[in-house]
Parts: C-alpha cells; sequence; structure tokens
C-alpha cells in the first residue's frame, strides 16, 4: 500500500505539471515517512553525499560545456554542409545528411536535444526551400536527434551508469555499434520510401567535384579528431570519461579557434548554459537518489524478484513489459526522470533474470530514444518544430511515426541478438 500511494503521488503530480526533479523529491520523501516516519530522513545527508560525491558524474558538465561551445560557436552548420556533398547522390539526397550530421554530432554533444536542435536550425529551412517533402524532413530530424543519447559519449548512459554501478567506458562501448546500425537502418529507410516515391525528394544530377570534396572534408575532420581523441582516450584507457570530457573541452575550444569562432562571449555564453543544464541534471540525480534509497528500504525490488520467480515470466516478456511501460511514460514524462523511477525498482530483478546491466543500459538508452518522440509530450517533437516557422508540431509527429516503428522493431533485434551491443565492449576491455 506506501508503494502504491508513493507512486501514485509521483505520477500525480507529474501529471499535474509540477517538474520532474520536485515530483520525485515529494515522492521519494512521502515513501520515506510512510516507511519510517520522520526518522528515516536523518540518512538524507548520507544519501545527498552519495549523490554528489560521484567521480562519473563530474563527466556531465565537461561534455554539456564541450556541446555548448561548439553549438554557440555555430559549427554545426559548417558540420552540416561538410557531410552533404557525400550524401547528395544518393536516393533522398540530403535527408541522409540529417541521420549522417546528427550522428557526428552526438557523438559531440551526449544529448538528444542539443543534436535535434543543432541539425534542424541548420536543414529545415534548406530542404524545405529546395522541395523535400516537409514531414519526411521532420521525421529524419527528430530521428537523428535521437541518436544523441545512444552514440556515446552520453550523459544518459552516465546517469544510468551511475544508478547501477556499472562501467561507463564499457557503456560507451556498447552504445557505438547500436548506434551505428540505427543510424543506417533510418537511412535505409529514407532511400526505400524516396525509391518508391520520388516526389518525396528532388534529385540531384550534378556530381560533387574533387574540390567540393576536399573542402567538405576539412569541415568534417576537426570534429572527426575530436571524436576520436575523446572516445579513443576512453577505449584505449588512458582516460577515464571525466578526463576525456576535459580533453574535449579543450579540443571544442581549438576547433572554435580554428575556425575564427572563439570570443569571451562565446565561452561565457557557453559556461552560463552549461551551469544551467548540468545543475538541472544533476538536480534530477540527487532527487532520485532519494526515491531510489525509499525503493531500497522497502525491498520493493526484492518483492518484484521473487513475484517474476512465482508467476515464472521468462525473460523476454519481461522486456517486453519494460518496453510497454516505457513507451507509456514517455508520453508526459523526460528521459532522466524515466530512468531514475524505474531503473532503481526493476535492477535486481533483471540480474535476477540473467540479464547483461551494459547490455540493458544500451536497450534503456533506446527506450529513453523512443519515449523522446512519444507523443504528445516528446521532447525532440517540440524541439524540432521549434527550429523553423513552417513546420507544425502535427508534421513532426507524422514524420516520426516511421522512425518510431523502426526503433521497435530494432529493440526486438536487439533482444533477440544481444551481441549487437556487447561484442566492442567485449573485444576493447577483454
Amino acid at each position: 500500500m506506501d508503494a502504491v500511494l508513493a507512486f501514485g503521488l509521483l505520477i500525480g503530480l507529474i501529471l499535474g505539471g509540477m517538474w520532474v526533479q520536485f515530483a520525485v523529491a515529494s515522492a521519494g520523501l512521502l515513501y520515506i515517512w510512510l516507511l519510517q516516519g520522520f526518522a528515516g530522513w536523518k540518512a538524507l545527508g548520507i544519501v545527498s553525499w552519495g549523490a554528489a560525491n560521484s567521480f562519473t558524474l563530474a563527466a556531465i558538465p565537461l561534455f554539456v560545456l564541450m556541446a555548448d561551445i561548439l553549438l554557440g560557436s555555430g559549427l554545426s552548420t559548417r558540420l552540416y554542409n561538410g557531410v552533404a556533398p557525400f550524401m547528395r547522390r544518393l536516393p533522398g539526397g540530403l535527408l541522409h545528411t540529417n541521420i549522417a550530421g546528427s550522428g557526428i554530432f552526438a557523438a559531440i554533444s551526449g544529448g538528444s536535444a542539443p543534436t535535434a536542435a543543432a541539425m534542424s536550425t541548420v536543414a529545415l529551412p534548406e530542404l524545405s526551400a529546395r522541395g523535400y517533402n516537409r514531414r519526411l524532413v521532420a521525421g529524419s530530424l527528430a530521428a537523428g536527434g535521437t541518436l544523441g543519447i545512444l552514440i556515446p559519449p552520453s550523459i544518459t548512459m552516465i546517469i544510468y551508469s551511475t544508478f547501477t554501478e556499472t562501467s561507463i567506458a564499457q557503456l560507451f562501448a556498447a552504445g557505438l555499434v547500436p548506434g551505428i546500425v540505427l543510424a543506417l537502418l533510418y537511412m535505409g529507410f529514407i532511400g526505400a520510401r524516396v525509391i518508391l516515391n520520388p516526389d518525396l525528394a528532388p534529385k540531384v544530377q550534378t556530381k560533387a567535384t574533387p574540390r567540393e570534396l576536399g573542402t567538405a572534408l576539412l569541415d568534417i575532420i576537426p570534429f572527426l579528431l575530436l571524436i576520436i581523441v575523446v572516445l579513443g582516450s576512453i577505449y584505449g584507457g588512458f582516460a577515464t570519461p571525466t578526463e576525456a570530457g576535459a580533453v574535449g573541452v579543450v579540443g571544442a575550444i581549438i576547433i572554435a579557434g580554428l575556425y575564427r569562432r572563439l570570443s569571451v562571449a562565446l565561452l561565457t555564453e557557453a559556461l552560463s548554459r552549461a551551469v544551467i543544464t548540468s545543475g538541472n541534471i544533476l538536480f534530477i540525480v540527487f532527487t532520485s537518489m532519494i526515491f531510489a534509497y525509499a525503493t531500497a528500504l522497502s525491498g520493493t525490488g526484492e518483492q518484484l524478484v521473487s513475484f517474476l520467480q512465482d508467476a515464472n515470466i521468462s525473460r523476454f516478456l519481461f522486456l517486453i513489459i519494460i518496453m510497454i511501460v516505457f513507451a507509456i511514460l514517455g508520453c508526459f514524462m523526460e528521459g532522466l526522470g524515466m530512468i531514475a523511477i524505474i531503473v532503481p525498482v526493476i535492477f535486481p530483478a533483471l540480474l535476477a533474470l540473467g540479464v547483461d546491466p551494459i547490455w540493458f543500459g544500451v536497450f534503456v538508452v533506446i527506450l529513453v530514444e523512443l519515449g523522446q518522440i512519444t507523443p504528445p509530450l516528446g521532447v525532440i517533437l517540440f524541439v524540432v518544430a521549434s527550429s523553423a516557422e513552417e513546420v507544425q508540431v502535427e508534421d513532426v509527429i507524422v514524420g516520426t511515426i516511421p522512425f518510431f516503428a523502426i526503433i521497435l522493431a530494432f529493440l526486438l533485434l536487439l533482444i533477440l541478438f544481444p551481441q549487437i551491443a556487447l561484442i566492442l565492449p567485449a573485444y576493447t576491455f577483454g
């Protein structure tokens, strides 16, 4: 009964419009009070210290700052223009640039909203003017934006690592292959759709000249080098994710300087945005730790394990249930909130069912991707829609539906073939 009241309060507050941070904190405090009275609150000091004293979490402000420097300098336009000549002759033309550009920027930004905002601001006006189907453009940008939390470095993976005490380096390695495969599936769908209906995208007749390709490479190479240095230092064991984040910030400053976009105003604005964004994320982590502490006190995880054993529920069925829960919560809740509520409760059951925690980290991140494009409140839908006046939220929703189905199909593929996520961690870390 205590659990029902606490979870009921949580869902009610969120549906009522309260910020996730305060809703989670309120439900967690109520849960502790119902279990142990006011005496249970005495442990909050230890809980808050445990939430703050994390070297892994220190990577979040660094990756956020790196993305803000690159985004604030307007270099996303240069990246997009650099990818475009290599994609424009494919069926679907510049629609593939939306996906490929998002994939590259995802390996810099660590988040979906910055990725979607960066690519949409550049692509929507350009592709609309060229006669591309508006809904397909919006859908490809929304789908590409979701890659921001799957292709490492990923802030969502860092949060998951904090709750489950799994290796963030292995999680980063596990997300790379699924991210590339999912991007290729998006591009394959776009190509097939345009082949079946050529009116969706204008056909480009002219080939890019060697000079154009050379100029485009000069626009892409600095970003690729930054990705290689940041991720390579982690996979190679030369740096922790936090140290790699610091290297990434220095690299972003150097790139902005090379393109003559570096200024005191840029750094000041980037620092300001990074502080606000990081503070918001870390506050969610802190309040989530309170809720996780309450669920640990109640033994909810152990009760769930006993229920699964008594009901003889298979691993496959349990994962399908989790997919459904995330899809429903994604209609009105953002990703970090979903992880904060669900993961601490189900993690003991996952271990009891023999689910690999690294694999599940990738699985849950893709579920969060699904939630970000789930109407009516998927955050990426609004990010894309707000990037250009000619695009409405309805256009983004309709355009996103096929990509929503692709993500669902990929989740099933990941369940059937878990090595898609585990092959790189096994090869990299033995």
